[in-house]
């Protein structure tokens, strides 16, 4: 039933309302036969910062990722956002072509009387935060089959599990741009439109050989030629692979029209710690640094801050010992990471503990607030220490 300007009148002063402060266009509001709440599941409302209502008003999508056992996670085109529901004590109306006062003030809009039909409601609505990319599963994935070059067991072998950009998109909650440079960090390639990690043994094995030609060819580490590399070992390995090493442990630059890299030192004697150190649980430090600076190219410098987030020292033993500690092998959670690594040591100095927290920082978040949320402090022989808040198992 429609109102009429009398009813409206007569319940303004009810309500003890003056109708000339009031806008002359009423709307009287009414549920319209097929009105269903949010809680149905027909639709659901989604709270979006102006620069994702941006990109989808250009035309960009977002995209809901996570498996049936994983939290729903929001993804951009270059960010990963958290879907929580927020409750909210007023109920919310959809009303399709319901004006604002702003718009029916721009109009020149009589004493008339708007009758609109509630479409539907909600009591909730869902609301993002900005989150790390779930990063861990992508590595996990790669992992299964790691190529070990073209002529292994393996690539004779069909049935090992490969991923295309497709399928990780699919099943990787993070954005596209997020899992695209992660594939960079893991120095993953594609092979014949699939992703893939080298085998370690086998990126060594290319490392050794570029390194040995630098070194046969007296060349500068900072001026390696590509095309005298992929000529000289073209013949050993893959040209592709050759130049995917390149570019794994150095810089590419062009000078004269020639394609040059220019090696990275730090990385290079990194991977060359991790190859010493996977086979041992714990080696004596005095005998590893000894062993290390001997293994490395002839003019590259070994440092122990090379190996942040790779290994770790134990300060206390007797003699010092090293071993492997890959902060990619830790829990992506926050509490589980931080219960990872007191359970493996149960007091941390901060320059121990920072590189295997650091990514657990979020776009405002530091080492320290991190270390005050999940441990408490102590003094132990004049150095700051943390331990955990919580007993460890």
């Amino acid at each position: 039933m429609k109102r009429t300007r009398e009813e409206v009148d007569a319940t303004l002063q009810i309500a003890k309302l003056n109708a000339a402060e009031l806008l002359p266009a009423v709307h009287c509001l009414g549920f319209g036969p097929g009105a269903s709440g949010a809680g149905g599941g027909d639709f659901c409302l989604l709270e979006l910062e102006p620069a994702l209502c941006q990109q989808l008003e250009a035309g960009h999508s977002l995209v809901i990722r996570g498996d049936k056992d994983e939290q729903a996670v929001l993804c951009s085109q270059d960010k990963t956002y958290d879907l929580k529901i927020a409750d909210t004590s007023n109920m919310l109306l959809f009303i399709p072509g319901c004006k604002t006062p702003d718009q029916l003030k721009m109009e020149e809009t009589r004493c008339d009387i708007i009758h609109t039909e509630i479409f539907g409601f909600s009591n909730n609505y869902w609301e993002l935060r900005r989150c790390r990319p779930k990063l861990k599963k992508l590595k996990k994935l790669l992992m299964e089959n790691t190529y070990e070059g073209p002529d292994s067991q393996k690539e004779k072998d069909s049935n090992h599990s490969k991923y295309t950009t497709e399928d990780l998109l699919d099943q990787i909650q993070a954005s596209e741009e997020e899992i695209m440079a992660q594939l960079q960090v893991l120095n993953a390639c594609e092979i014949g439109g699939y992703w893939r990690i080298l085998e370690f043994d086998y990126e060594m094995k290319l490392l050794n050989h570029v390194t040995q030609l630098v070194d046969s060819e007296s060349w500068s580490f900072s001026r390696v030629p590509l095309s005298t590399c992929l000529q000289e070992l073209g013949p050993l390995e893959p040209e592709e692979m050759i130049e995917h090493c390149l570019k794994c442990y150095g810089k590419k630059y062009v000078e004269e029209g020639e394609v040059y890299f220019e090696l990275n030192a730090d990385k290079i004697c990194r991977a060359t710690a991790q190859m010493l150190l996977q086979n041992a649980v714990k080696f004596n430090l005095a005998e590893f640094q000894e062993v290390w600076q001997q293994s490395v190219p002839e003019g590259m410098i070994t440092r122990l801050d090379q190996l942040k987030g790779l290994a770790l020292v134990d300060r206390h033993s007797r003699p010092e010992i090293i071993f492997l500690l890959k902060v990619d092998d830790l829990p992506e959670d926050n509490q589980d990471r931080f219960n990872s690594l007191f359970s493996l040591r149960e007091k941390w100095t901060e320059e121990d503990i920072a590189p295997y927290i650091q990514d657990l920082c979020g776009e405002k978040q530091t080492i320290g607030a991190l270390l005050t949320k999940y441990s408490r402090s102590s003094m132990q022989n004049g150095v700051k220490v943390y331990n955990s808040r919580r007993p460890i198992s």
